[in-house]
Parts: structure tokens; sequence; C-alpha cells
């Protein structure tokens, strides 16, 4: 008999298919040259490069909230978590593609720790901070969370969307295939 899954559970399921796409992109991703990935496209963001870059600054930006919650996240280290002093959403952390990418995967390794460290009780706490307008927020965190990993769907999307535009298919996508991929 299997337990019923938790909020905290499906953080940690986001979080690996998180690290799961995003590794697929990167690698789609690398099969263009440099200009290709900084070439502006008509996205929101412009190109694939900024468009992951943006990906960066909001997950810093989350990421940060969530390390200054309350419960101590040591996987949230002050590598993970370093960003310049803010200048707009798109401001650009990496202009080397190789690496963004590393940086990438030691990000997704710590949101993956992280949401696995998330637990029914933190999940339900209220969270407070001040958005990037100093605007003052009040939710519970799960809210937050799930707007953490929607975000990333959102512009991941986008990038795919890039990627077939420059004749690259990012493959798969799918939530679900992770389920089938962890099912065997």
């Amino acid at each position: 008999m299997s337990e019923t899954p938790t909020l905290a559970a499906h953080y940690a399921w986001m979080a690996r298919y998180n690290r799961w796409i995003n590794e697929q992109l990167y690698a789609a991703a690398a099969r263009l040259d440099d200009a290709e990935r900084k070439r502006d496209r008509g996205a929101f963001f412009g190109s694939i490069h900024r468009t992951l870059n943006h990906l960066f600054v909001a997950d810093k930006i989350w990421l940060g909230r969530f390390a200054a919650f309350g419960p101590a996240f040591p996987m949230l280290s002050d590598e993970v978590l370093a960003l310049p002093e803010f200048t707009g959403l798109d401001m650009q952390l990496f202009t080397d593609f190789d690496a963004m990418r590393q940086h990438r995967e030691t990000m997704d390794a710590a949101i993956v720790a992280f949401a696995q460290a998330l637990t029914p009780d933190i999940v339900a706490m209220p969270m407070r901070y001040a958005n990037t307008r100093g605007l003052q927020r009040s939710h519970p965190f799960w809210q937050a969370l799930s707007h953490f990993f929607n975000h990333q769907t959102h512009h991941r999307g986008q990038v795919t969307t890039l990627l077939m535009q420059a004749g690259i298919d990012p493959g798969v996508t799918d939530l679900i295939v992770l389920a089938d991929a962890a099912d065997h």
C-alpha cells in the first residue's frame, strides 16, 4: 500500500523534472553556435540565451526568498544564490554558454536537495517577503513553490519554441515522461 502523496513530495518531483528537462534543453541549445543562441527571435526576452538567463535571475530571487524564509536550507549556498545588484528581470548573469550550463547543473542539484528537504509543515507555513518592486507579499509557502516551478515551465516552453525555430528539436518535454522513466 503506497502513501498518500504530499505537496512536499510533489515539489521534490517537480525539482527532479526541472533538472531533467534543463539537461535536455541545454544539450539541445549546445547544438547551436553562440550567435544562433543569442540571436533575437522576437521572444519576450529575445533569444534562447537571454531567456535561459532570465530563468537564472528568477530562480536566484526565489531561492533567496526561500533561504531567508525560516528553516535552514544549507544547499542554498552563496554560490547558488549569488546575484549582483538587481537591475531587472532581464539582467544578464552569463555571457558564456558553457559557464551558464555548468552553473545550471549546480543550481538544479541544489533545487533537488532543497525540495527533498521540504516537509508538509514547511510547505504549509506562511511566507512573507518583498517582491522586486519592494511590495510586501504574504501567502502560504506552497503557493510560492508552485509559482517557482510554474515560472520555470513557462519560460522553458518559450525556449523549446525558440529551439524549434532554430531547427533544433529539443525532444519530449512532458512531465509524465519523467514518471514513466522513474517507473522502469
